[in-house]
């Protein structure tokens, strides 16, 4: 059970650390960056970083995945929290790093409609 508790807490450590990591993201230019861009990328950061309804979708992935994990942690090893948590974490990994590709994507295009060429 000290087991499964200190997976947990790291678990869900570990998906706090990466909630914000593609609002962060920096694009790479075509070219040299103008005297705009440090100010624009900001913008485009905090715009990216404020999109909340991620963190939501973030959620009911977790929720989904222990669900799921319960009922298959259940049947296949008569473990349903054990299950839970391994469902909780993989949907809340999933979700994680969705929203953070998501969230690179919004940096992405926000600065090409600020009129910056960016390749990636």
């Amino acid at each position: 059970m000290k087991t499964l508790t200190i997976a947990t807490v790291a678990g869900v450590s570990l998906l706090a650390a990466c909630a914000d990591s593609g609002a962060n993201y920096t694009p790479i230019l075509d070219g040299a960056p103008t005297a705009a861009f440090r100010s624009d990328l900001s913008a485009c950061q905090t715009l990216a970083r404020n999109q909340n309804q991620f963190d939501q979708d973030t959620l009911g992935a977790t929720v989904m995945g222990a669900g799921a994990g319960a009922l298959l942690g259940q049947a296949d090893t008569g473990d349903a929290l054990g299950g839970a948590i391994a469902g909780a974490l993989a949907g809340g990994v999933a979700g994680t790093v969705e929203a953070g590709e998501r969230r690179e994507a919004i940096v992405v295009e926000c600065l090409r409609g600020r009129g910056h060429a960016v390749v990636g």
